[in-house]
């Protein structure tokens, strides 16, 4: 029986976007494919609780160093010299430099190499030295959208053919919450009976900062999840922006289902999750009409000018005062989100993950 090793030891604290693609499709692959014998590699310290559903069931082998840690490469190669999987699943950006195995890797974006200046020198290196080089040499490649794979054969210097769209998932939970529901969601973290969300982190490129020239012109606040308290602070947005602290993975469906619109006006992402996740639970969306976001949401969001402070005051006004409007965004927005489901993720990565068994086990030729 072929064994397979997922990477999950990027989950660790609060699950951003990589870790939760990397979870979705551990808990779906035992089942999907019983004839393969999977296994987890985990950080020194294991997964965190409060995983929930989340929470795969495979056997999992704890790593010798953290992820991304100084000593991560040799301990790395010392995991999978240990493990001994016929294929590595890496799958986020940290690649296994000195092992020559099977490698399935999945790159979900470009942005320390299109961003760099936003980085240490020290993150950019690392994509030169280590990523590029090893995905010349991987079994095969897979990213998340088109506009990502674009980016990464450029930066990379890679055939665009030798990577493979798969698309994320939404989770089946993402659905409308009831009135009742809420209702008890806001009262049980004393927000207002109307608000509007936002999404991201301090970092340059999710454009945060665009909040301050027209949150408070607003007539309902803006509920900033930013993964940690006082980025509002950090940012300079002071009138009329909650800094919201942690939510559990369960609330995630219920912030987004009890706001009235989600504003995402990030200027880099590789898929943009957060706004299918909130098309999902029925919560009208406003994106940065750049990178991969348009490609995701399609025609079900309302796509705005990154830098347009006007318009996006402008058309959060409109989308809070037209219910008409609004019942036509949600109703795009769940059609939309529909289109993408964890299971069929799963099962075109269970797909690579065959073809890469059956080849030999030579890595692939490096690109010219």
């Amino acid at each position: 029986m072929a064994h397979v090793l997922l990477d999950l030891r990027m989950v660790r604290g609060r699950l951003h976007g990589i870790a939760r693609y990397a979870l979705e499709l551990a808990r779906r692959m035992p089942a999907l494919a019983p004839d393969l014998r999977f296994t987890a590699l985990v950080a020194p310290e294991g997964l965190p609780a409060g995983l929930g559903a989340l929470t795969p069931s495979m056997p999992q082998h704890r790593s010798l160093a953290g992820f991304l840690s100084p000593f991560e490469q040799p301990a790395l190669a010392a995991d999978l010299a240990r493990v001994k999987p016929d294929a590595f699943h890496a799958t986020s950006f940290s690649l296994p430099l000195f092992w020559s195995g099977r490698l399935v890797a999945t790159l979900h974006d470009a942005n320390h190499l299109a961003l760099a200046d936003q980085y240490s020198p020290a993150q950019a290196l690392y994509y030169r030295v280590v990523v590029g080089p090893r995905a010349k040499r991987a079994s095969a490649l897979i990213t998340v959208s088109d506009f990502s794979r674009d980016e990464l054969a450029k930066y990379l210097q890679l055939s665009p053919y030798r990577l493979q769209v798969i698309h994320n998932g939404v989770d089946p939970r993402f659905q409308p919450a009831t009135p009742s529901e809420a209702k008890a969601f806001r009262e049980r973290h004393a927000l207002p009976a109307r608000y509007v969300a936002a999404v991201g982190n301090a970092k340059r490129f999710k454009n945060l900062e665009l909040l301050k020239h027209f949150a408070a012109e607003l007539p309902v606040p803006v509920v900033l999840l930013a993964g940690k308290g006082a980025v509002a602070h950090e940012l300079g947005l002071h009138e009329n922006v909650l800094d919201l602290e942690e939510l559990s993975e369960e609330d995630m469906p219920l912030f987004y289902g009890a706001a009235a619109a989600l504003l995402l006006p990030s200027k880099y992402e590789g898929f943009g999750l957060p706004a299918l996740e909130a098309m999902a639970a029925g919560c009208p969306v406003l994106v940065a009409d750049a990178t991969a976001l348009p490609e995701v949401v399609g025609a079900a969001a309302l796509r705005l000018p990154p830098d347009d402070a006007a318009m996006w005051r402008e058309t959060t006004l409109r989308v809070l005062r037209d219910e008409v409007l609004r019942s036509e965004l949600m109703e795009l927005g769940r059609e939309r989100a529909a289109r993408f489901t964890w299971d069929d993720c799963a099962r075109r990565t269970l797909a690579v993950y065959r073809r890469v068994l059956e080849s030999p086990s030579a890595p692939a030729p490096r690109d010219r």
